[in-house]
């Protein structure tokens, strides 16, 4: 199952990266779980400075943007190796 992470302290743009993965990630039909992490040392522990970011399977793929929701599935597909429906 592939872990998805989005990093950051709840601002609006945090929020709406966790808004769009998950859209992106339920049309793809992925079996994913998305995780918020919100304790700034758990975010620069990832070695990210800057939010929000986007952590899959421990890859960061984004950082201080807001993808919006096509991004994000060619992310994912690449990440679930093509083999998302």
């Amino acid at each position: 199952m592939m872990r998805i992470e989005v990093l950051g302290t709840g601002c609006p743009k945090c929020r709406k990266l966790t808004e769009n993965v998950t859209r992106a990630a339920d049309e793809l039909g992925l079996e994913c779980e998305i995780a918020k992490v919100t304790e700034i040392a758990d975010i620069v522990q990832r070695g990210v400075m800057m939010t929000p970011a986007l952590v899959v399977d421990g890859r960061v793929e984004s950082v201080g943007s807001v993808p919006d929701v096509a991004a994000l599935k060619r992310v994912l597909e690449r990440d679930a190796g093509g083999g998302a429906s």
